[in-house]
């Protein structure tokens, strides 16, 4: 019964880490190895179940040296798998030092292999002494570091798992304040495996207490847990083959510089101009106040268009926005209403900020500061004043919630009730005028 689950991860695995090697998609990579690293312990058991440890043979010698529970390489591997899929720049270059226990580990038992296999037997024709011959003197040895090994392994995972779904909540942030849409890019799916690995762990654990508490457990009183680290399997196949295919978005998450993000990077254009120009760098503290300060709008530029309801829409600048920055806040607003950018369901923060000729640091504070609100709800407003309005217009009765949705500037119906139920505090059928 352990036999499809070992099969589909093998096969799958095989297949990701060809189309990495041929394309380089390090997700694609990382993802073949926790499926593998999944696939050992379940195979270890099928193995053992057909015989292979008590056939005295090859079969028995080869089950000896492959390290069939490198626990001490999943944590740190789901933790790479998922900066590689929230950042396209991501690389294992400045990042490899943590899988170094697990490298160490497989170091170990290939040693041990050049060391029994091929110096003792086949250079020197000494014969294995242990189990019958199948067995070396110095993997014997390693038997002796599985248990800590294990244990570390263990640790490992809590401490990894821990770290990754806090830097979920932090992804999370910077969703809302780069994209708005982001339900497809939340990896909700990774969240719930995690939660559902770290719970595996704490069934495994209980298997081992019980090993030590009460006595040896014997190969069915352990099968359960393989079958459900089998069953782990196919969960890591869906939602990690649906996690590399919406990872097609740039993204460009770096949790280790959030947080010097979070105020505007200061910049300054190489030659006069009265905007500031994306990526410039600057050595002037005020340039973006500087480049602010010409921009003339027309008075009734900052005044948002007529919709049904502008309750979630910017009000008038909050004393919080520094003065020099008012302008880039009614210039933004303007955009908004002349351009209506916000019908365009993949709308991103980079993207306004090219129409503004600005970059997105600076953006991202003058929306958080001046209109109180993150890039996601910002955007998300507009649409959802637009669907308001289209709901309780009679001339639109005949249109679906589907269709409101879509010409409001959603991606789909589902994104469309959550955040039209969180910016409004009703549902879209609520609102919807009554079809006479």
């Amino acid at each position: 019964m352990l036999l499809p689950f070992v099969l589909w991860g093998l096969v799958l695995a095989g297949h990701l880490l060809l189309k990495a090697l041929r394309v380089g998609a390090l997700p694609d990579g990382l993802l073949a190895l926790l499926l593998l690293l999944n696939v050992l312990p379940v195979a270890q058991w099928m193995l053992g179940y057909a015989g292979w440890y008590d056939s005295h043979d090859g079969y028995s010698t080869a089950m000896f040296y492959v390290p069939w529970q490198p626990w001490v390489l999943w944590g740190p591997a789901f933790y790479l798998y998922f900066r590689s899929l929230t950042n396209q720049e991501f690389t294992l270059r400045r990042h490899w030092r943590h899988l170094l226990p697990g490298l160490i580990l497989v170091g170990l038992y290939a040693a041990a292999a050049l060391y029994d296999l091929v110096w003792s037997r086949a250079l020197h024709g000494q014969a294995l002494p242990y189990h019958y011959g199948t067995k070396g003197a110095a993997v014997n040895f390693l038997d002796f570091l599985g248990a800590p090994a294990n244990w570390l392994g263990y640790g490992l995972m809590l401490g990894y798992g821990l770290a990754t779904l806090r830097l979920f909540r932090r992804y999370r942030r910077y969703l809302d304040d780069n994209f708005s849409d982001t339900a497809r890019l939340r990896f909700r799916g990774l969240r719930d495996l995690l939660v559902v690995a770290l719970l595996g762990l704490v069934l495994w654990l209980s298997f081992e207490v019980v090993n030590r508490a009460i006595g040896p457990l014997d190969y069915g009183g352990y099968w359960y847990a393989y079958f459900a680290n089998g069953a782990l399997i196919y969960y890591l196949s869906i939602v990690g083959l649906q996690a590399n295919f919406a990872a097609v978005t740039p993204l460009r998450f770096e949790p280790e510089i959030e947080d010097s993000a979070a105020m505007p990077q200061v910049i300054t254009p190489e030659v006069p101009t009265l905007e500031p120009r994306l990526g410039e760098a600057s050595s002037s503290p005020n340039s973006y106040l500087d480049a602010a300060r010409p921009v003339a709008l027309a008075p009734e530029a900052s005044v948002v268009a007529p919709v049904a309801s502008d309750a979630a829409l910017p009000g008038p600048p909050p004393a919080a926005l520094a003065p020099e920055l008012h302008p880039w806040r009614d210039k933004l607003l303007a955009l908004m209403t002349d351009e209506q950018p916000w019908l365009e369901p993949e709308l991103t923060l980079a993207e306004l900020a090219h129409r503004l000729r600005t970059n997105t640091s600076l953006l991202s504070h003058v929306i958080n500061t001046g209109c109180g609100q993150n890039f996601n709800d910002f955007v998300n407003s507009y649409r959802v004043a637009e669907a308001e309005r289209k709901l309780q217009d009679p001339r639109l009765a005949h249109y679906s919630l589907v269709g409101i949705a879509l010409e409001s500037g959603f991606n789909s119906k589902s994104t469309f009730n959550r955040v039209f139920k969180k910016l409004t505090g009703r549902t879209p059928g609520e609102v919807a005028r009554p079809k006479s």
